[in-house]
C-alpha cells in the first residue's frame, strides 16, 4: 500500500513535515499565518481584500464589550484567532427573540457566546494550547452560482502554492454535518478544481468519492468555480507577502466582493490530493527543478497550469 501511494506520487505527512513545511518555510514568519488577525493585517496593508474584523477579546474582562459589538451585527462568524482544523469557529447566521442561530440551526444564548469566547481566549482551540484571542468577522456570502451546493455556511477555495507557483486546488463545500464550516475533518465536500479550466473534476465526502451534494443533492462534479483566475492571483499575492515557500491560502468567493483571504497555512492538509485523484509529489518536484525567478503572477499561473497538465 505505501510503495502504491509512492508510485501514485501521494505526498505523506512525514514528508511534508520535513522537506516543505520545516524544510521550505522560515519558521520566524510563522506566525504571520498561525495568527489569523496578523494575517488580515498584512493582507490590509497590501490591499489584498479579507472579511473585516467586527471585535475581539484579547482578556475575559473584553468579553462584555465584544458582546456588545455583536449584538448590533444581524450575523458573524466567532473564531480563535489561532485556531486550526476549523475547531472553535462558530458561524452565525442571524438572531430571534430565543437567541444567537447558528448555521445549522442551533440556538445559542449570550452566555454560550460569552462561555465559547471565554473558551477560545483560555487557548482551548489553539495551536499547543496557549492563551488564544477571541474575534467576530463579517460573515461572507455564498456566491450565487455556488448556492446550488450549499445550504449553511459558505464554501471556500484552498490552494496549495509552492514556491510562487499554484500546484493545487479545491473547493471546500460545507455540509449539514460540517455546522456550515468548510472543513474536511468536520464533514465538509471536497471537491479537486482543474488549475486550467476552474471545474471540479472529483469530489470526496469522508475520502469516498461522490457527485452530488449530501444535503442539496445538487451535482458537485464539473462545477464552475467563479472567479477562479482571480482566486489563483489572490493566492500568489497572499503567499509573496508572508515570504513562505510551502503554502495553503484559503479563499472565499463573496457574493458582492467576489474572492476574498480568509485564512493562510504554512502546514496545509492533504487530503487536496484525494479530492483531485492525485498525487502533490511529481508538481512539486517539478518546481524544483525548474527556473521560475522573474516570473510575473501571470506566468506563474501558466507556469503551475502546464505543470498540472503533465507538460513539465
Amino acid at each position: 500500500m505505501i510503495q502504491a501511494l509512492r508510485n501514485a506520487g501521494v505526498l505523506g505527512i512525514n514528508r511534508r513535515n520535513v522537506e516543505f513545511t520545516l524544510g521550505e518555510n522560515d519558521r520566524r514568519l510563522y506566525p504571520l499565518v498561525d495568527d489569523k488577525l496578523q494575517t488580515k493585517a498584512l493582507c490590509e496593508s497590501a490591499g489584498v481584500p479579507t472579511a473585516a474584523v467586527l471585535a475581539t477579546a484579547h482578556t475575559h474582562s473584553e468579553l462584555n464589550a465584544l458582546l456588545r459589538t455583536l449584538r448590533a451585527c444581524d450575523d458573524f462568524v466567532l473564531k480563535p484567532a489561532r485556531g486550526a482544523m476549523g475547531n472553535g469557529i462558530l458561524v452565525i447566521m442571524g438572531s430571534s427573540d430565543a437567541g444567537w442561530v447558528t448555521a445549522s440551526g442551533r440556538v445559542l444564548s449570550d452566555a454560550d457566546i460569552h462561555y465559547h469566547s471565554a473558551s477560545i481566549i483560555s487557548g482551548l482551540y489553539a495551536l499547543g494550547g496557549q492563551p488564544d484571542v477571541a474575534f467576530a468577522e463579517d460573515r461572507l456570502e455564498v456566491h450565487p452560482s455556488l448556492r446550488t451546493v450549499v445550504r449553511n455556511g459558505v464554501p471556500d477555495v484552498r490552494i496549495i502554492v509552492f514556491r510562487g507557483i499554484p500546484v493545487m486546488a479545491m473547493t471546500r463545500l460545507p455540509t449539514d454535518a460540517s455546522d456550515g464550516k468548510a472543513n474536511l475533518h468536520q464533514g465538509a465536500v471536497g471537491a479537486g478544481i482543474d488549475l486550467t479550466t476552474g471545474r471540479t473534476n472529483f469530489a470526496v465526502l469522508a475520502d469516498s468519492p461522490i457527485e452530488r451534494h449530501p444535503d442539496t443533492h445538487e451535482p458537485v462534479v464539473g462545477l464552475e468555480i467563479p472567479f477562479f483566475q482571480e482566486s489563483l492571483r489572490i493566492a500568489l499575492r497572499s503567499a509573496d507577502l508572508t515570504g513562505l515557500k510551502y503554502i495553503g491560502a484559503d479563499i472565499v468567493i463573496d457574493a458582492v466582493r467576489g474572492p476574498v483571504v480568509l485564512e493562510l497555512n504554512a502546514r496545509p492538509g492533504l487530503a487536496i490530493q484525494t479530492a483531485n485523484r492525485a498525487g502533490l509529489v511529481p508538481r512539486l518536484e517539478a518546481i524544483r527543478m525548474a527556473s521560475t525567478a522573474g516570473l510575473d503572477i501571470e506566468q506563474r499561473i501558466e507556469f503551475g497550469c502546464r505543470i498540472a497538465r503533465g507538460q513539465m
